[in-house]
């Protein structure tokens, strides 16, 4: 048999991952390595040269674009459709089992699947039936709790309450919750892999079938998977199947939504006798950014092994730029961009990628202002963010009682016993009065609602009223931080548990961040506060590309993995934003965030920008930070600076060095932005310093401790 169409585009890693004999085998594949190449690959390798059916290979992919492209380029190798071949996301293979055993999985046969908002609102159902305040059990920390619980494979029976009455009524939620989908025939996404483990678990006969028919697993991005993925896969394998998994730990960026690197390393002692293939040959970057990769990775101690590399140019150095602060930073980038726009380059082969999406404000002011088309990637723009719109209503409504919109957005956001019945009937008084939802509001909750949803809409009002007064005569930035928590929406959002909550509340104080910068007009007769509403209604209307459109792309890194770019800028490379603050004390957080790095570089394809600023206004504070660790981590070789990095520094008379810790009496040259470290506050960066000798003091901005004035001579600081 010809085997010549199948192999005679592999080099020899990929070809001997595709020819591998019948027995477990583990690929790991690099950056830009071909990995989908070997999986399509291999699947024509089996089917046409191994003489295998269509029909007994099962192959898994996380993302139902990634199955339909599968597909096309397997039976585009074999000339002939596939469609026996079963193919899809684990979530649409596990449907696919439950729709054809249904009776075998305890379902009704035309259950229905509940995507996360329903099962939001059947939460939030659910407690309104059993009578349970939502403002205590906020519906989003069930909603994780119950699919953390299922990600892991467990029902509430397998639960324990370890002694604490909060997790033991989690528990109940999650039993009542369970009963009303069973009573309903209903499945949530979580569900699917669930059910469909213990389908398998429990049913040998049935089991045995697919162990029969599908001998050859093949799986995709393997260092995503989470438990009970694995555990299904494991079980489907048994002691005669043979997986083959492709994966890179290096590229394992997704712990906080329940990813488990550690499957990789599980492989080899689940299937002791498994092959191990490494593709380290990129077909996407130059060698500079390549070596940069591999040597920032290098850092890390879990991990396979590997080292990227490329019969390509060696290509042009790093280039990292010290910015004064988020703004010069922000111009840095839009001159590069300007100028690889004006050299005849398309927009769409450049990204700005950066660590939080609250970055992006900035990014997108300059970008609208040097009149640039912009997409923000797997995201809204920074007004169009749904908690952004909250706290924009909430201000809108302090500033005019009528506007209806953001009344009825606000009303019950946190959530206060407004019901939907109580909402419609202030609609219908407005409506035949024809006048405003505030008006009808005041109306009926002194003459017509019941007590419980009268005090509810009455305590609005007073919150509404209260707050404005409040911030009657603040500054704009001062109006804008006392909204957002005297709203209830920084506590709200700090109830919803994972990365997504954070985010929430990272982007409410990036609001405040926007209200410092802003500039009034002094020709405009309208409030400060009027006038950044106006101007944040105008910024959400415009600015941002259509999908078609060839415009310049901005994205966090995490939605960059997968994709690629001839231009790329990693922007707010600083400590305590990259990595983040909340990983830097935990080892395994710190090792995720150099693999996000990781993914960051590779993202490049000929040209890499690295930025950071020494001065931050994020989340409404001012911060100094030191660059990136990860930038130490990049030799020399392969970076050029464009400026070198002004120090902030004040003369002054410090203490001298004893023992590790200050003493007063001599130069010692403490600069802004120096990292300390105190023995009862811990680390923490110099803001400001005055005085001298013995009167010496710094203001020091602690990691937990906060803002701190201290006087040298007495707080044994330690300099890092």
């Amino acid at each position: 048999m010809d085997v010549t169409p199948i192999l005679e585009s592999l080099n020899d890693a990929q070809r001997q991952a595709v020819t591998a004999p019948a027995e477990p085998t583990l690929v790991i594949a690099g950056a830009g390595s071909g990995k989908t190449r070997v999986l399509v690959h291999r699947a024509a390798w089996l089917i046409d040269v191994e003489g295998l059916s269509p029909q007994s290979l099962l192959a898994v992919t996380f993302t139902n674009k990634a199955a339909a492209e599968m597909r096309g380029r397997i039976e585009g190798l074999l000339g002939m459709p596939v469609g026996h071949l079963w193919i899809g996301t684990f979530h649409g293979l596990a449907h696919r089992l439950l729709r054809r055993h249904w009776r075998e999985a305890n379902l009704p046969q035309n259950f229905q699947i509940i995507d996360a908002d329903d099962q939001l609102r059947l939460i939030k159902r659910l407690l309104k039936n059993l009578e349970i305040d939502d403002s205590r059990w906020v519906p989003r920390e069930i909603q994780y709790f119950i699919n953390a619980q299922k990600d892991e494979g467990l029902r509430p029976r397998h639960l324990a309450d370890e002694g604490d009455p909060n997790r033991r009524q989690m528990i109940a939620l999650y039993e009542a919750y369970e009963d009303i989908c069973q009573r309903g025939g209903l499945v949530d996404f979580a569900e699917l892999l669930l059910r469909a483990h213990e389908l398998w678990r429990d049913n040998a006969e049935l089991l045995d079938h697919y162990r029969r028919r599908f001998q050859h697993l093949l799986v995709d991005e393997f260092q995503d998977t989470n438990a009970i993925q694995y555990a299904w896969l494991r079980l489907l394998a048994g002691d005669t199947g043979i997986p083959f998994v492709v994966g890179d730990d290096d590229q394992s960026i997704y712990r906080w939504r329940g990813a488990r690197v550690e499957h990789i390393y599980r492989f080899q002692k689940d299937f002791p006798a498994a092959t191990v293939v490494k593709l380290e040959q990129n077909y996407r970057s130059t060698a500079t950014i390549l070596n940069a990769a591999n040597a920032v990775i290098a850092n890390n101690n879990s991990r396979m092994g590997k080292n990227l590399w490329t019969e390509g140019p060696e290509g042009e150095s790093i280039k990292v730029y010290a910015a004064y602060n988020e703004r010069d930073e922000s111009d840095f980038v839009i001159a590069r961009l300007r100028d690889w726009i004006d050299h005849g380059n398309v927009r769409a082969d450049a990204a700005v990628l950066y660590r939080s999406n609250a970055q992006s404000r900035v990014l997108e002011e300059g970008l609208i202002n040097a009149g640039i088309p912009y997409r923000v990637y797997g995201g809204l723009r920074f007004f169009e963010r749904a908690e952004i719109k909250d706290a924009l209503a909430y201000l809108r409504l302090i500033s005019h009682r009528d506007d209806d919109a953001s009344f009825e957005r606000i009303v019950n956001k946190p959530t206060r016993g407004i019901g939907a019945r109580t909402v419609e009937a202030m609609r219908s008084y407005a409506r035949a009065n024809s006048c405003s939802m505030w008006r009808a509001a005041g109306a009926l909750a002194s003459d017509e609602l019941a007590g419980r949803a009268a005090n509810a809409v009455l305590a609005f009002i007073n919150l509404i009223e209260t707050m404005a007064r409040d911030i009657d005569g603040l500054s704009l930035q001062e109006q804008v931080d006392h909204v957002i928590h005297a709203s209830g929406l920084i506590d709200f959002f700090k109830k919803e548990k994972g990365e997504k909550g954070e985010t929430r509340i990272e982007n409410l104080l990036e609001l405040v961040s926007a209200a410092r910068s802003f500039e009034p007009d002094p020709l405009e007769e309208m409030s400060p506060l009027d006038e950044f509403l106006s101007h944040a209604a105008l910024e959400a209307g415009e600015g941002q590309a259509e999908a078609w459109e060839d415009c310049v792309q901005l994205m966090t890194m995490h939605s960059a993995k997968g994709l690629e770019f001839p231009l790329v800028f990693l922007s707010g490379m600083e400590d305590g934003l990259f990595p983040h603050q909340r990983s830097i004390a935990d080892p395994d957080g710190l090792e995720e965030e150099r693999r996000l790095c990781y993914v960051g570089i590779t993202r490049a394809k000929q040209t890499l920008y690295v930025t950071y600023a020494e001065q931050r206004r994020l989340h409404g504070m001012d911060n100094f930070s030191q660059p990136s660790r990860f930038i130490a981590e990049i030799p020399d070789e392969y970076m050029e600076e464009i400026r070198p990095r002004v120090l902030v520094t004040r003369p002054m008379r410090s203490p001298s060095r004893s023992s590790g810790s200050t003493q007063p009496g001599a130069e010692l040259g403490i600069r802004l932005g120096q990292r300390v470290r105190h023995g009862k506050f811990g680390d923490g960066v110099i803001l400001n310093c005055e005085g001298q000798g013995a009167h010496a003091r710094v203001e020091v901005n602690f990691e937990t401790a906060g803002t701190k004035w201290l006087v040298l001579s007495y707080a044994n600081l330690d300099l890092m």
